[in-house]
C-alpha cells in the first residue's frame, strides 16, 4: 500500500518536473535563447520568510503558520492558534551590494472556528542610489524602496477545505522623482491587486501510520499595471499562479516528516520575437502582442509563447521541500528550486532549521546556488521570529 501510494504521488510529479524543465527548442537564431518574462515590482515574488525559504520556496500547501499570507492565506483557516505575529529579515544579493534587504511583518487573528483575518507588510530596500546629470555631475541621492501592504479574509467552508481573498497596495519609489533633462518626469509607481486562494487537507493512513494530505492553489497579484511616469508605458505586476501539494507522515508521537512540491507560473504575456521591416518598424514574427489589458494578458499567458507549447511548459518553475519535525519543537528542512535556463535560470538548493519553545518560534534559512559562490544569490540567509498565542488560555481542539 505504501509503495503504491508513493508511486502514484511521485510519478506524475516527476513527469511534471521533467516537462517543465525540458529544453525549449524553437528557432534559436530568432529567439536568441533567453526569453524571460518581464514584470514590474518583482520583489513580490521573493520568498520573505525563513521556513519556506529553507524548503526551496515551497509553501502553498505546507502546514499553516504565521507567514501563510504570502503563500496561501486560505491556510489560516486551519491554523491552531488564536493569533500570532512574525518578523522576517533577508539581506539580499550581498554578493553584489551590501545595502539591499527585505523585511516582512505578518500577523493574523482568529474570530471563531471558521474565520481568520490577516495582514502583512513587505518592505524592500534597494539601498542608496546616486544620480548624476549627462556630464557626470552629482545631482542627488535617494534611498530606493518598494513596499506592499495587504490584508486577507480566510474562511473554512468545511472540515477539509477553505478559501481566502486578499487585497494589496503596492508602491515602488526607485528614483525619488529624479529624471534626466528631456526625459519624462519620473514618479513612484503605484498599483493595487488581489489574491484568491483555496486550501484542502485530509487525514490519510499509510502503512498504519497516520498522516495528512494537502493541496493548495493561490492566484496572487491580480491587479493593475504599474508605471513610473505619465506616459503610456506600463508594466504588468507579477500575477502568479501557485499550485502544490503536501504529504505528512507521523512516524510516532515524536517524529513527523512532510514532503512538498509547488509549481509556479507567471500569468503575464510572453515577450514576442520582433524583426525590423523595410520601413524600419519592428513587427512581431513569432508570438503575440504583449500590450494588452490585464484580463487578456492573464488568458494570453497560457498560449502566447513564441516557442509554442514547449516554451509555455518552460515557464513553470518547480519548488520541492522536505521538513522533519521532532517533538513539535525542533525542525530540519531542505529544498530545491528550479527555473528554466531561458526563463531566468534560477537553480538553487536550500537548507534550514527551526526551534519552537512555548509561544516562540525561531527559523533560519540558507541558500546554495547551483552556479556556485559567484552567483548573486550565493550566501543568502533569512531569519524569522514568530509568536503564536491562544486566546484566554483556551486550547482549541483543532487538527492541523
Amino acid at each position: 500500500m505504501f509503495r503504491r501510494f508513493i508511486l502514484i504521488l511521485v510519478l506524475p510529479l516527476f513527469l511534471f518536473s521533467l516537462s517543465a524543465s525540458a529544453q525549449f527548442t524553437p528557432d534559436v537564431s530568432l529567439l536568441g535563447g533567453l526569453n524571460a518574462l518581464k514584470v514590474g515590482v518583482p520583489f513580490l515574488l521573493i520568498a520573505p520568510d525563513s521556513r519556506a525559504g529553507s524548503m526551496g520556496d515551497v509553501g502553498v500547501a505546507s502546514t499553516p503558520d504565521v507567514n501563510s499570507q504570502h503563500w496561501n492565506p486560505a491556510k489560516y483557516a486551519f491554523i491552531d492558534n488564536e493569533w500570532g505575529v512574525g518578523l522576517s529579515y533577508t539581506p539580499w544579493l550581498r554578493n553584489l551590494i551590501n545595502d539591499i534587504n527585505l523585511t516582512y511583518v505578518s500577523g493574523f487573528h482568529r474570530f471563531d472556528d471558521q474565520q481568520v483575518v490577516s495582514a502583512t507588510l513587505l518592505y524592500f530596500s534597494l539601498g542608496s542610489i546616486t544620480f548624476t546629470n549627462d556630464q557626470g555631475e552629482f545631482q542627488q541621492t535617494h534611498n530606493a524602496n518598494e513596499f506592499a501592504f495587504d490584508a486577507a479574509y480566510s474562511r473554512k467552508f468545511s472540515e477539509r477545505i477553505s478559501g481566502s481573498l486578499a487585497f494589496r497596495f503596492i508602491r515602488s519609489d526607485l528614483t525619488g522623482g529624479f529624471s534626466q533633462q528631456g526625459q519624462p518626469d519620473a514618479k513612484p509607481g503605484n498599483a493595487v491587486s488581489a489574491d484568491i486562494s483555496t486550501y484542502y487537507q485530509a487525514p490519510i493512513v499509510i502503512d498504519d501510520k497516520d498522516g495528512e494530505f494537502a493541496l493548495g492553489l493561490n492566484i496572487s497579484n491580480i491587479g493593475t499595471k504599474i508605471s513610473y511616469n505619465d506616459e503610456k508605458i506600463k508594466d504588468f505586476i507579477p500575477i502568479n499562479m501557485r499550485l502544490g501539494g503536501r504529504i505528512t507522515l507521523n512516524f510516532d508521537s515524536y517524529n513527523a516528516m512532510s514532503f512538498m512540491l509547488d509549481g509556479n507560473k507567471l500569468l503575464v504575456p510572453t515577450p514576442p520575437i520582433y524583426q525590423r521591416d523595410d520601413n524600419g518598424d519592428d513587427v512581431i514574427v513569432f508570438g503575440m502582442d504583449p500590450d494588452v489589458a490585464v484580463t487578456m494578458g492573464i488568458l494570453q499567458s497560457f498560449y502566447d509563447a513564441p516557442g509554442g507549447f514547449k516554451e509555455e511548459l518552460s515557464e513553470i518553475s518547480i519548488a520541492t521541500g522536505i521538513e522533519y519535525v521532532y517533538a513539535k519543537q525542533f525542525t530540519i528542512r531542505a529544498g530545491y528550486f528550479d527555473e528554466h535556463a531561458n526563463k531566468g535560470n534560477r537553480k538553487y538548493f536550500t537548507l534550514g532549521a527551526g526551534l519552537k519553545y512555548n509561544v516562540f518560534n525561531l527559523d533560519f534559512a540558507y541558500l546554495i546556488p547551483r552556479a556556485g559562490q559567484t552567483n548573486p544569490l550565493a550566501n543568502t540567509v533569512r531569519f524569522t521570529i514568530g509568536f503564536d498565542f491562544e486566546s484566554s488560555g483556551k486550547k482549541k481542539n483543532r487538527r492541523k
